[in-house]
């Protein structure tokens, strides 16, 4: 009878125990759920506070010549304004203002206008405007344009030019780019907005969205550029240029050794002509 009491004592104390050690989890638990943070509008301001702000400078640069060359000339020739809820508009880039800053004396020297400074490299520049003029930043939401990097192909852009082994297609980056490419196709050019918006949002899926893709070797920026092709064309009318004014100074220089040989002929028949008077007037 002793025994079994014991025994029953023992397994009361076992499921005392257990629920002690349940209730300490959860108790636990919660306490680790609420210190973690909570990213509400503030967080960027905060992390300015805090001397630090989580968006690329370097990426913002990349996403910022990728819409300028390769989406911006497109959306022009259309006269389509780009709305500010737009994550693809110049403007909702918090770095525009500071790279409109930043002077390229030449290569190896960059200036402040901020506060004069010199400095060797972009780079040297960038970790500047970072440590002393981060307080002049453009903190409004959804102003960080290095967000849409993996939309608008930045890291081929990077990559161009540079030696390296080719990484293996990552199928699930691949696809949530491409979900991202075309959520902004939909929200920057709406196609219940009318023809134009249907004609680029036509245009931005198959000049972004459609490379992303494992099969096969994607062709990026299938439409091309709108910047090169006005360079182009600047390009050919300066050589038209060129070689008319080539062939005008071609021309005055062959009239006035034309006109300098006929002087000099005449020159000579003249003194001729004068020899043979004087000889004939002495016999």
């Amino acid at each position: 009878m002793a025994a079994f009491v014991n025994h029953g004592k023992r397994r009361w104390m076992t499921l005392l125990l257990l629920v002690v050690i349940a209730v300490q989890t959860t108790l636990c638990g919660s306490a680790v759920l609420d210190r973690r943070p909570v990213y509400d509008g503030r967080k960027i301001e905060r992390e300015a506070e805090e001397g630090k702000v989580h968006c690329s400078r370097s990426r913002s640069r990349t996403a910022h010549k990728i819409i300028d060359e390769y989406l911006l000339p497109f959306v022009q020739q259309k006269s389509y304004n780009l709305s500010s809820a737009c994550r693809l508009n110049p403007e909702n880039d918090m770095f525009k203002d500071q790279e409109l800053k930043k002077d390229m004396i030449r290569v190896s020297q960059w200036r402040c206008d901020y506060c004069k400074k010199t400095f060797r490299s972009e780079d040297y520049l960038d970790n500047h405007m970072d440590n002393r003029h981060l307080d002049l930043l453009d903190l409004s939401a959804n102003r960080c344009l290095a967000d849409v990097c993996g939309a608008i192909h930045c890291d081929h852009v990077a990559s161009q030019g540079k030696a390296g082994a080719k990484k293996r297609c990552n199928r699930a980056a691949v696809i949530k780019n491409k979900h991202l490419c075309e959520s902004l196709a939909s929200s920057c050019f709406p196609p219940e907005d009318g023809a134009v918006a249907l004609q680029l949002n036509e245009f931005f899926l198959r000049q972004f969205c459609d490379s992303h893709t494992c099969d096969g070797t994607p062709k990026h920026f299938p439409r091309g550029s709108g910047v090169r092709k006005n360079k182009s064309l600047f390009m050919a009318v300066c050589l038209f240029t060129i070689i008319l004014l080539l062939i005008f100074y071609l021309a005055v220089y062959l009239y006035k050794k034309d006109m300098n040989i006929s002087a000099a002929r005449l020159k000579h028949l003249r003194q001729h002509s004068i020899l043979k008077a004087q000889k004939s007037k002495k016999y």
